[in-house]
């Protein structure tokens, strides 16, 4: 399975974007998908996270009631659609795949996840 991640971009704080990540190979293998970010001189750290039906969400703290995950599974696709944007979300945004039948438990950890795409940077000016 390869995992592409786009979308990302310079905007000012306040902005929206809409990160995209698509599903490429055994795509019908995918079962939660989630996204997470990198800034330099920090941690990997969990951003959101959906269930394969796309019925249960999760989110971080930090992006509760600005960010929205959703998935299009018959494109092989989720979507992360942020508004609010602040500086403070600067980072290198990652997508993450887990195996179809994984379920959501610890989908709030990296290690959790079997399936990494290549980072899309997103930039947010003050």
């Amino acid at each position: 399975v390869q995992l592409q991640a786009s979308g990302g971009g310079l905007v000012q704080a306040g902005e929206s974007l809409r990160l995209s990540c698509t599903t490429s190979g055994r795509s019908f293998a995918t079962g939660t998908m989630g996204w997470f970010r990198q800034a330099p001189g920090k941690e990997r750290e969990f951003v959101a996270a959906i269930s394969r039906s796309g019925g249960s969400t999760y989110y971080a703290d930090a992006v509760k009631g600005r960010f929205t995950i959703s998935r299009d599974n018959a494109k092989n696709t989720v979507y992360l659609q942020m508004n609010s944007l602040k500086p403070e979300d600067t980072a290198v945004y990652y997508c993450a795949g887990r195996a179809r039948y994984s379920g959501t438990s610890y989908c709030t950890e990296p290690t959790s996840y079997d399936y990494w795409g290549q980072g899309t940077q997103v930039t947010v000016s003050s």
